[in-house]
């Protein structure tokens, strides 16, 4: 079994996942868009050049995505992507580059449970939380 997240955009899922992608070192292995799907044709508030569905392999995860129908949009509530890092600059690095444009919810420092966490929105209304245990270097 996998459990893998699926993110919901308004209109700039490719965007955001060609982001994701390149800040990852991730690789895009699926892309639909809506024009390119049979049966769509009916769906309300939909675009053709949206993205269906797209898949973002990073390491052995998949993170899946798509544009909402614009009557179908609902900001992320209530969940978090978490990342787990071995090096505390690394962390520090994805932080900052998903804190730029977005909102920091808690500035990444050191815990008494990790050498560093933090959370932040980034600019497409995605929450992540990043945390490295112990710095591996």
């Amino acid at each position: 079994m996998q459990i893998n997240p699926y993110l919901s955009f308004n209109g700039d899922c490719a965007e955001a996942m060609e982001f994701y992608r390149d800040l990852f070192g991730g690789e895009i292995i699926a892309l639909q868009k809506y024009k390119d799907a049979p049966g769509t044709e009916d769906i309300p508030g939909k675009n053709d050049d949206h993205i269906m569905h797209m898949q973002l392999k990073v390491g052995d995860r998949i993170i899946m995505a798509s544009d909402a129908p614009s009557e179908f949009y609902e900001k992320a509530s209530g969940i978090k992507i978490q990342t787990s890092f071995d090096s505390l600059a690394e962390a520090k690095r994805v932080f900052n580059a998903l804190a730029d444009g977005g909102t920091v919810v808690m500035k990444f420092e050191p815990t008494f449970w990790a050498a560093g966490f933090g959370m932040v929105v980034d600019r497409w209304g995605t929450p992540w939380m990043m945390n490295c245990d112990e710095d591996k270097g």
